[in-house]
């Protein structure tokens, strides 16, 4: 009688079957029959017994040379194959195998068979033997086997599963460790070669070599922002178009840019610096600024896009690319963005000109955060580094500030709990947050999940 057991070798099989013969079925009874355990009988029989015309029973020849200790007969039940022992250390590697066994609880007459070996060999009858009825009930019988076999691939799939998990999380820490590696490194100031999705690739000298004074003007800049930018501006220059410039600037504290990232592509004309740079805004389609429209220009007096006086104007032999950044991040991303709206400063004023400003504010705050996404999903090139590590790091800070406006405190953070966040707003915020925390957990961030569920509005 046979229980099946998931993951021992072929050969403990085997042995086992020899070692079972030899102790338990020696006895002997004239015309006795025995009971096996089948799959689709339990009472069909299977009788043991010696035979010295062992060979006219076997299988053909290419039976004879397959691997594996089993078959099924045509009843479905195992049987298992009688092996000579023919070489003399046959004993010594049973007694090292039988160790394996030594855990197996069977009950008297319960073979153990192992139904994951691949291409079973039929065994030979052998006849005159005494028959065992085996002293269990056949239910739970079929328990055992099925319960140990189900343990065993229980047990090895757990352990696979563990491997392949701890494989997966150590990678996944290499591949952190790294990131935020390159992002502690990551240059204000850099020279790179790829342009191909820069807006102003198709601009430029068209194949003509520039003069050397234009040349000359350019490489002055890049030593004046490499030497003197802030460290919330970044810039790439291209080394084989030095016409062309990238800049990707942090929104400053206080403001409702706060955290945010900003991409700007720069294009130095052929007649520069009797011109002043073309500025192109990546807006992502949302209009966050008096100043940066949805079509990505950039409307500033030192880019001669919009009316000022003396230095406020582009000055060919005083201006430089990074008074352009700076006054970028200054001018046009500060703390009450509202009244960058000509005559807005004069037509609202007192009260009703800070209550403006503040729910102009919410509004945009709402679509720096939308930005903020659409970012970190299409990072620019060259800047992806940036942009992981930036999110990743700051992350709490953006979550903790959107917590912090559902309850009241006004964004940009100047202000008493309670004067600001309308419930249209808050309701907006709270909206968002569920999408900012799973991008930035996508991202590499932990503990996103802190700020969630949202509290009552």
């Amino acid at each position: 009688m046979e229980v099946a057991i998931e993951g021992l070798d072929s050969d403990v099989s085997i042995l086992k079957k020899v070692k079972h013969d030899e102790e338990v079925l020696n006895p002997t009874s004239e015309g006795g029959s025995s009971v096996s355990l089948s799959s689709g009988n339990i009472n069909s029989d299977t009788s043991y017994h010696d035979d010295d015309n062992e060979g006219d029973d076997m299988v053909d020849e290419e039976e004879e040379e397959e691997d594996d200790a089993f078959d099924y007969d045509d009843d479905g039940d195992y049987m298992f194959e009688n092996i000579e022992e023919e070489e003399e250390d046959e004993e010594a590697h049973y007694l090292s195998m039988q160790a394996q066994f030594d855990n197996v609880d069977l009950p008297p007459g319960v073979e153990a068979s192992f139904s994951w070996l691949k291409d079973p060999v039929p065994s030979t009858s052998v006849t005159g033997g005494a028959s065992y009825t085996a002293a269990m009930d056949p239910q739970k019988i079929q328990e055992i086997s099925i319960s140990k076999g189900k343990g065993v691939a229980s047990s090895s799939s757990t352990v696979v599963q563990e491997a392949v998990s701890g494989s997966v999380e150590k990678k996944e820490e290499v591949v952190e460790v790294e990131s935020m590696k390159k992002f502690e490194e990551f240059k204000l100031f850099d020279i790179v070669n790829d342009f191909s999705d820069h807006h102003f690739n198709s601009a430029g000298f068209q194949g003509q070599q520039p003069p050397k004074s234009w040349t000359k003007k350019i490489q002055d800049e890049w030593k004046i922002l490499e030497k003197d930018l802030p460290d919330s501006i970044f810039v790439r220059a291209y080394e084989t178009r030095m016409d062309l410039l990238r800049a990707v600037m942090i929104g400053p504290a206080g403001t409702p840019y706060h955290d945010g990232l900003f991409v700007f592509d720069v294009h130095f004309p052929p007649n520069y610096p009797d011109i002043p740079p073309m500025v192109y805004y990546y807006s992502g389609g949302l209009r966050l600024n008096p100043n940066l429209y949805d079509c990505g220009k950039v409307c500033l007096s030192l880019l001669n896009t919009w009316t000022g006086k003396g230095n406020e104007k582009w000055m060919p032999k005083k201006s430089t690319m990074l008074q352009v950044l700076v006054s970028i991040q200054a001018l046009i991303l500060n703390a009450n963005p509202f009244f960058n709206e000509p005559g807005y400063d004069n037509m609202y004023t007192g009260a009703e000109g800070e209550k403006k400003s503040r729910t102009y504010n919410e509004e945009i705050f709402i679509l720096s955060l939308k930005t903020m996404m659409y970012t970190l999903r299409r990072p620019p090139k060259h800047f992806e580094e940036l942009v992981a590590g930036h999110f990743r790091t700051r992350a709490h800070a953006i979550l903790s500030a959107c917590r912090g406006y559902m309850e009241g405190v006004p964004v940009g953070g100047s202000g008493l709990i309670g004067e600001g966040g309308s419930k249209s707003f808050k309701a907006a915020v709270a909206k968002m947050l569920n999408g900012l925390v799973s991008n930035f957990t996508r991202y590499g961030a932990t503990g996103c999940d802190q700020y969630l569920p949202l509290p009552p509005l």
